[in-house]
């Protein structure tokens, strides 16, 4: 078999399109590399959804903890706490049992115990939480003069936060943020060996990179392929958010301009 039928055959398996069955012998670097590119289709769904949708929760989070009423900082502090406290893979682990609880109530909840909509919801709720810690500090951090500008122009309430506040949190809180981009997509080989189920079965990257693992007893060939792959989408979160940062810097001059660097998170 051509590399260019194993393309056709396997390049949208892992959502359900292509060949059903495969390869058991003979594995060629092609089909690693077709397969676990396969399987990365849903590591980029997981992390896309999750950061689009986790930037405004956490927005919100962030506004609530530096809120002066008790009744929105303290939900929004022990949200943030839970969270950030606890190991995804339990997270992963106590929601999947929770929404399987649900799906006996009423069928409404079926999705929930799938991974494309249930793993979803534990990474979106966790990277909210974590980036709102960054936001919350990039908030607190904001000069009093920038504010004190924003009275003296008589800004005040929705319109003050909108057009002075928001824009320098988002300045300073930036460049951390972009660190948490990455280790979320990295997060999302999680999926996989947590208790959700993949949607028929198709499995991400990781899934993949374990079968030519098991099927031939050498890790050395699929893992680094599947490493690869995480590079090359490191590069491009880097890259795209360089340029969300460099629209947030336009105004300082050059030589001013903060510069994303990746530091990577050790411990979680």
């Amino acid at each position: 078999m051509s590399c260019f039928q194993t393309v056709q055959d396997y390049a949208f398996r892992s959502l359900g399109y292509g060949e059903r069955m495969l390869p058991r012998s003979d594995f060629t670097l092609c089909e690693h590399f077709t397969l676990i590119g396969s399987g990365m289709i849903w590591n980029v769904y997981y992390g896309v959804l999750a950061i689009v949708t986790g930037f405004f929760l956490a927005n919100l989070l962030a506004v609530a903890k530096n809120a002066s009423s008790p009744w929105a900082r303290k939900p929004a502090e022990w949200f943030i706490f839970l969270f950030r406290g606890s190991p995804l893979f339990i997270q992963f682990f106590f929601a999947y049992f929770l929404f399987l609880s649900l799906k006996g109530v009423s069928s409404v909840f079926d999705p929930l115990s799938s991974a494309w909509a249930g793993a979803l919801i534990v990474l979106f709720l966790n990277t909210a939480a974590y980036s709102a810690e960054i936001f919350y500090g990039a908030l607190r951090s904001i000069p009093k003069g920038d504010i004190e500008a924003a009275d003296a122009y008589g800004l005040t309430g929705w319109p003050r936060y909108r057009k002075v506040m928001w824009p320098t949190m988002m300045r300073l809180a930036w460049p951390a943020y972009t660190n948490e981009a990455i280790f979320l997509f990295h997060a999302t080989t999680l999926v996989f060996v947590s208790a959700f189920p993949a949607w028929r079965q198709k499995g991400d990257a990781l899934y993949y990179a374990k079968y030519f693992a098991d099927k031939t007893f050498n890790p050395f060939v699929p893992y680094p392929i599947l490493a690869f792959y995480f590079i090359l989408l490191t590069l491009m979160v880097i890259a795209l958010f360089g340029l969300i940062n460099k629209r947030l810097n336009r105004h300082l001059p050059r030589g001013q301009r903060p510069k994303l660097k990746y530091r990577p998170n050790f411990m979680r």
